[in-house]
């Protein structure tokens, strides 16, 4: 007959010994979870804060844009304003000095009014005396033109200058080339640029 104890002991099974250890599988698997644990977080995190970064730093630089755009449209209306006011006070300017030179013009010319109406005076007493009143006066009149920046030009015989002169009528001469200015018909004043008006000529022509 076979021992108890014995029996007991191979009905219960082999008595338990230490823990298996791991597989190198296991242990690889174990050793990921255990970092994963450690280091990991949210899902996305850093990103979600670079993400909020960036947008900040867009934000800060259109508020930026703002200012600037707004700093430029207030110098603008503030250009805008100086040119209207410079724009305005060179029109006044320009007015003021038109009147003043108009009123300097015409004062030149009042003494030859007054001796106009002395000779017309003198006139009835001794009409001898009118002719010499009347050459006083447009002696007078054409100083005043000289000294105004237009003097009374004399053109005859000269060459004709279709700048200076306007032809009114040709003639046939043999005594001077042709072209030349023979007579004047209505004087010229001034020259160049500041020419009051042409002379009219006559002008020789050959035959």
């Amino acid at each position: 007959m076979s021992d108890p104890l014995e029996w007991e002991g191979t009905a219960a099974g082999p008595p338990a010994g230490p823990p298996a250890e791991p597989s190198e599988g296991q242990a690889a698997g174990q050793g990921a979870d255990r970092s994963a644990g450690r280091t990991g977080g949210p899902a996305g995190g850093p990103a979600a804060g670079a993400e909020a970064g960036a947008e900040a730093a867009a934000e800060a630089e259109a508020a930026g844009l703002r200012d600037r755009v707004a700093e430029l449209e207030d110098h603008w209306k503030r250009a805008l304003a100086d040119l209207d006011n410079l724009r305005k006070r060179v029109s006044r300017d320009a007015e003021r000095v038109r009147l003043e030179e108009q009123a300097r013009a015409a004062g030149e010319w009042l003494p030859v009014l007054d001796n106009l109406e002395r000779a017309l005076e003198h006139a009835e007493g001794d009409p001898a005396s009118l002719a010499e009143g009347l050459r006083a006066v447009l002696q007078q009149g054409l100083t005043v033109l000289a000294h105004l920046g237009f003097p009374r030009r004399d053109d005859t015989w000269e060459t004709f200058d279709p700048a200076r002169h306007e032809a009114v009528a040709a003639v046939p001469r043999e005594d001077v080339p042709a072209g030349t200015v023979v007579a004047v018909v209505r004087p010229g004043y001034g020259d160049g640029e500041r020419q009051l008006r042409p002379a009219q000529v006559v002008v020789s022509r050959a035959e």
